[in-house]
């Protein structure tokens, strides 16, 4: 999991702060006119306001620049180069997580999926985003080790009743293809794979893998190997998506070598298609 950002103090409020701690550490030996301190006062407060009004104002232009502006198809957000300007209009078909008002977000319309990262959101708003709900998202274009993704964002909900949950397409015969990248981001399924050994750091065969290279313990990534008779591909539970506690991620921690299993997911992608699971059925 990447690490997240954290918001900077707005200069304005960090020149107010400044100002009043230097005046409260090198204050002089004499008793300041009355009149003076008033207007020091009355101008730290203005400043506070004004950086208050600032934050607000920001956040609003934010917002109506998402619900003002108008939304691209897929194949124009694809072709978009990185950091070019980007809006989007989906439906909400996975939440990720939510940290420090931001969130990242599986999207998905009919005609291809997005991945919105740690765009701005209040946790209220988060609680909203329920599977099929339909947002427009307006931010930049990124790509994080070949992963494609809405950077920097904002949204509005555009609650209008139009609803659409994405049915998972079967993409078992595109493993290894060149073909995959064009499911990136989408709901995808895996039939009628065998769950093949993974090695833990003490040299034994294992099913799985907390993290990537068995360092971890439980509450981390689950990694697990699976192969369709011909090549082995290491598919991830990822533990902000899937936690401990969910049906997925308990599922891993069962399976067997040897295993035959259906698999379904998002298809993340990092220096490679890198499926992050979601339900996980065992035949």
């Amino acid at each position: 999991m990447r690490t997240n950002l954290f918001s900077k103090l707005p200069a304005t409020a960090f020149s107010v702060l400044l100002a009043l701690s230097l005046g409260a550490c090198g204050g002089s030996s004499e008793p300041a006119a009355t009149e003076d301190t008033s207007a020091q006062t009355t101008e730290a407060t203005e400043a506070a306001d004004a950086a208050t009004t600032t934050d607000a104002g920001t956040t609003a232009e934010t917002t109506s620049t998402a619900a003002d502006a108008t939304a691209m198809t897929y194949a124009d957000y694809a072709a978009a180069a990185v950091d070019d300007p980007v809006t989007i209009e989906a439906y909400v078909q996975g939440k990720q997580a939510w940290w420090e008002n931001k969130a990242s977000l599986y999207l998905q319309d009919k005609d291809g999926g997005y991945f919105a990262f740690e765009t701005a959101c209040t946790e209220d708003d988060y609680a909203k985003l329920t599977d099929g709900i339909k947002v427009k998202v307006s931010g930049y274009k990124g790509n994080f080790n070949g992963e494609d993704e809405v950077i920097d964002g904002s949204f509005v909900i555009e609650d209008d009743g139009d609803t659409y949950v994405a049915e998972a397409v079967d993409v078992t015969d595109k493993l290894g293809s060149d073909e995959l990248v064009n499911y990136m981001n989408q709901k995808v399924a895996f039939t009628g794979l065998t769950v093949a050994a993974s090695e833990d750091p003490d040299g034994n065969e294992v099913a799985f893998l907390y993290n990537y290279d068995g360092s971890g313990s439980q509450g981390d990534d689950l990694y697990f190997n699976v192969s369709d008779g011909t090549n082995t591909y290491s598919f991830t539970v990822e533990s902000y998506l899937c936690d401990k506690d969910s049906d997925a991620y308990k599922a891993v921690e069962a399976l067997k070598v040897g295993d035959t299993v259906d698999l379904e997911g998002f298809l993340y992608w990092y220096e490679g298609a890198n499926p992050h699971i979601t339900k996980v059925t065992v035949k």
